[in-house]
């Protein structure tokens, strides 16, 4: 049985860590990546799961994206340490922080990943979204998490900065 929890402050390098362990050592390298320059996670959606000894089983994040003139939710990254992959962990981080983005009042979110693995929690190609390269476009994903959310919406994803204050 796994523990969720969002994420504090603390828990920040031993995320990194599993992030380390689970992808490629230039995972920061990757486009991506340059969207979350500057810019928060969306922090009630960056939760943790911990197995029943309290350690860090699982992670995702999300971070706000703007695409052309919207917004949207890029996920990512979600990791599972392998001593429990294969248990249906990212399944159920998934499932729960995209149920949480909805409660929040979030009406979209995108990815870039393998769609026949992310079709089975309803993402589709986004044709009309073009993430910095160099992304393959066939790996652009999204999810209406209110319906209709994506008609419409095209043009580049690019930083999501507050205005300054």
């Amino acid at each position: 049985m796994f523990q969720f929890s969002v994420e504090s402050k603390d828990d920040w390098w031993e995320v990194e860590a599993l992030y380390d362990l689970c992808f490629a050592p230039g995972r920061t390298a990757l486009s991506s990546y340059r969207l979350r320059d500057e810019v928060d996670p969306v922090a009630e959606l960056s939760l943790l799961a911990r197995d029943g000894e309290g350690i860090l089983a699982g992670a995702i994040r999300y971070w706000p994206v703007r695409v052309g003139d919207d917004v949207a939710l890029l996920l990512g990254p979600v990791a599972v340490h392998p001593t429990h992959q294969g248990e249906g962990l990212a399944a159920l981080l998934i499932q729960d922080s995209m149920e949480r983005a909805t409660r929040l009042g979030w009406a979209r979110v995108m990815l870039v990943g393998d769609a026949p693995y992310y079709s089975r929690y309803g993402f589709e190609r986004l044709p009309d979204v073009v993430m910095p390269p160099p992304t393959n476009p066939d790996r652009v994903l999204g999810h209406a998490l209110q319906a209709g959310a994506w008609d419409g919406v095209a043009g580049d994803v690019t930083r999501y900065l507050a205005a300054p204050s």
